[in-house]
């Protein structure tokens, strides 16, 4: 007999699923009958939090969903904070838990792991949350999960199975592949935004997370328009080092100044989150009056109306722009003079500490060409965030943005490195951060994932202690003592080197990626 267990890990096969993140209980075991013969992978973190952040970071460095496996109740209320990233961030993960057996539900009976309505709970987070009744259900609602992460603007989906279910038998039960793609851009709304495209003088492209693996297009049209385009924190990487490219934050005055002065400001995937267009909150960013949007989410468009908005995907939709442009339109004949004055007036804009952290992350960079970059919420990544150009499309992302978990970094950067194993994946966390999820170097160990920590150790929270002073508050609970990284990291067997400021950053990288191996480097700083 096959049961319900076994269905679902043959199933998540037919999706194309190589790999799943979790911890088993015994409230899931069922659910990994058939795990160990399949050809599935399972990596195994030391926190279910752990779980999410690394099927989070194997989405957005790999483009396919991540999958995460919990028990009921603990653990899967350890997992939300991880969807709750997913959902700011519009990265596809569906999370597969148990609950308890079907009679028991919302009795409060005091049964294990028992919470008073599960999936009630996680409606609030996910972007849609299933209770599995019968066997016969399975394929119907995973078909509709892999749906929406490939047709609409994605996110976390929770799908709960109890455990008398679980057991249930599941004989002849085949995957329902659907295959929906994003909608199709309007072409009234594309022949429309190319004559406001012919009439610009000053166009702009504000490029968000939704555009990263369109970087073709992009450029192709900011090249025929001669629109400088300026790029969110998840959109770094698209242009690099090109000359009509902005890898600057919207939420500085010289960014803004450029938006201002544009006569027709086009908007691909970008929800004009005030982490990205107001950082410093102080309501200096306004909308463009003259401004296309494009977006595959329906629900977005609506939020921040435009003259124009396209529904599709933005590479779909740049790629229908292009053809209606046509090649006989000549370029704006500044837009490359407009994006370079940007660029040395934002990175100006900057203080001498924000510019030094900022370089620190170019040699990151510089030493490890094509990396991918995956940051926590520390001093250099929000630095970099404001300013900072990146080599690879999609390889610099964190959680400094929309959400805004600590310690995302170090998990994230394994599921990473495992959905892209060729590429050098480095963490950039701070002394906090890293003590939220410190234990997963013993999941990196256990992988085999070759994650470079660079720990940028100052002694405690010093951008909240910041914020703090900024505002005639005495710091009180930002110095939480550090333990010994390097120690740390050589007790669960990974080699490890401790450097004062960033002068020996480079050689420290090179000699980590040769290892092959997790690798700790932890920088002291003042």
């Amino acid at each position: 007999m096959t049961t319900v267990g076994e269905a679902l890990i043959t199933l998540l096969e037919a999706h194309d699923v190589d790999t799943v993140f979790g911890i088993p209980g015994v409230h899931t075991v069922e659910l990994y009958r058939g795990l160990a013969r399949s050809k599935i992978r399972h990596v195994t973190p030391r926190h279910e939090q752990g779980a999410g952040f690394m099927a989070d970071g194997y989405a957005r460095a790999g483009g396919r969903p991540g999958i995460a496996f919990v028990i009921t109740g603990p653990g899967l209320t350890n997992t939300i904070t991880a969807m709750g990233q997913a959902r700011a961030d519009s990265v596809p993960m569906l999370v597969i838990s148990g609950v308890n057996a079907t009679p028991t539900l919302g009795k409060g009976l005091g049964h294990l792991h028992e919470l008073p309505d599960q999936r009630g709970m996680m409606e609030k987070v996910a972007l849609f949350s299933h209770r599995v009744t019968d066997a016969d259900e399975l394929p119907g609602v995973l078909a509709r999960a892999f749906a929406l992460f490939s047709s609409s603007r994605p996110g976390p989906v929770h799908i709960e199975i109890p455990t008398d279910i679980m057991v249930k038998p599941a004989d002849g039960i085949a995957a329902l592949l659907a295959n929906v793609a994003p909608p199709e851009p309007d072409p009234a709304a594309i022949t429309e935004s190319a004559k406001l495209c012919a009439a610009a003088r000053r166009p702009l492209i504000l490029a968000g997370g939704g555009a990263k693996r369109a970087e073709t297009p992009l450029q192709r049209l900011a090249e025929r328009l001669g629109a400088p385009v300026v790029q969110t924190a998840n959109a770094r990487g698209l242009l690099h080092r090109h000359p009509l490219g902005v890898p600057a934050s919207p939420s500085l005055k010289a960014v803004r100044a450029l938006i201002a002065e544009a006569d027709l400001v086009i908007a691909a995937g970008t929800e004009f989150g005030p982490t990205d267009y107001d950082g410093y909150s102080d309501g200096g960013f306004v909308l463009p009056s003259n401004l296309i949007r494009i977006d595959i989410g329906a629900d977005q468009l609506a939020r921040r109306p435009a003259r124009i908005s396209i529904h599709a995907d933005c590479g779909a939709a740049l790629e229908a722009l292009l053809v209606e442009i046509g090649a006989d339109q000549p370029p704006s004949g500044d837009g490359q003079a407009r994006a370079a004055a940007t660029r040395q007036a934002a990175f100006a804009e900057m203080t001498p500490a924000l510019q030094a952290q900022t370089r620190a992350v170019e040699m990151i960079r510089d030493a490890l060409p094509g990396s991918i970059i995956v940051g926590d919420s520390t001093q250099p990544v929000y630095a970099a965030n404001l300013y900072y150009d990146h080599d690879r499309p999609g390889g610099w992302f964190n959680a400094a943005t929309g959400f805004g978990a600590l310690g995302y970094g170090p998990p994230a950067a394994i599921g990473a490195a495992l959905a892209v194993p060729d590429a050098p994946v480095v963490c950039l966390t701070g002394d906090g951060g890293f003590q939220f999820t410190l234990p997963e170097l013993g999941a990196a160990l256990d992988a085999a994932a070759p994650v470079i920590f660079v720990v940028w150790n100052n002694l405690g929270y010093r951008e909240i202690e910041t914020s703090m002073l900024d505002v005639g508050v005495e710091p009180v609970g930002v110095s939480p003592a550090p333990p010994d990284f390097c120690k740390l990291a050589e007790a669960y067997g990974i080699a490890a080197e401790r450097i004062v400021g960033i002068d020996d950053l480079a050689d420290a990288l090179k000699r980590a990626r040769a290892t092959g191996l997790p690798y700790v480097i932890e920088i002291t700083v003042d």
